[in-house]
């Protein structure tokens, strides 16, 4: 799977946030069902009138060290907006990022993303995780299409 290495500056995310874990898979769960209550009650459409640029976000953020995390599924907004009723706001950090492209129905093709991160490239790659969140960038389109093209962004540093 090929990949690119994008620098890019900080910017601010604005979202509805969960915490999550990653112990038993429970994520790989977890996280779609987060999703489908995001879509059913509204949150992303409002989102999407909140953003910049068109992409949602999914944000893997604020890990514990012990599996959980925060998943924050969101937006890039203005960092002077005002925080709207409802959500989050966080500013996610200037970084390097590899950058994997995931195609195919969401979510097992960006979940078969993740697990070659993890257990194929980093180990043979020559970079490591650099701290901060990790992103999930989702165009518009039909997340259920064999063609629909997302995003995986990892902060890492050269080893």
């Amino acid at each position: 799977m090929e990949f690119q290495v994008v620098d890019k500056e900080s910017f601010t995310v604005t979202g509805k946030m969960r915490g999550v874990s990653s112990k038993d898979g429970s994520n790989l769960v977890d996280i779609p069902a987060f999703w489908q209550e995001c879509h059913r009650d509204g949150s992303t459409m409002k989102l999407e009138v909140m953003g910049e640029g068109g992409d949602l976000l999914g944000i893997c953020m604020e890990f514990d060290g012990q599996g959980g995390f925060q998943y924050l599924i969101g937006v890039k907004t203005d960092a002077n907006r005002q925080q709207a009723a409802g959500f989050e706001t966080r500013s996610i950090p200037a970084a390097s990022w590899a950058v994997f492209t995931s195609i195919g129905p969401l979510p097992a093709a960006i979940q078969q993303v993740w697990q070659y991160v993890y257990q194929d490239w980093f180990p043979a790659s020559g970079y490591e995780h650099a701290p901060g969140p990790e992103l999930e960038v989702y165009p518009p389109g039909d997340t259920m299409s064999d063609d629909y093209r997302c995003e995986v962004w990892i902060p890492v540093v050269k080893r």
